[in-house]
């Protein structure tokens, strides 16, 4: 997807899962300390070498992924 370009997959850092500028800080991880109720503030704090940008691209490349489907392909 376009305009994300702070997520990075590279097969040697992290086995190649989504990461934040190529560091072995993952979406996943970003988003899963959204989830468990942790603000940008108290991430970046843990964080500090994350920007509030990629938080941002976190959440929308999260919400880019889960409109990906896989359809069967119809039989002829």
């Amino acid at each position: 997807m376009q305009g994300l370009d702070r997520i990075t997959h590279d097969p040697t850092v992290m086995s190649g899962k989504a990461c934040i500028r190529g560091m072995r800080v993952t979406v996943s991880t970003i988003i899963g300390l959204l989830a468990a109720g942790k603000s940008r503030d108290e991430i970046l704090a843990a964080y500090p070498y994350l920007q509030r940008e990629d938080i941002d691209q976190s959440l929308a490349y999260a919400a880019w992924r889960l409109e990906e489907r896989e359809m069967p392909l119809a039989r002829a």
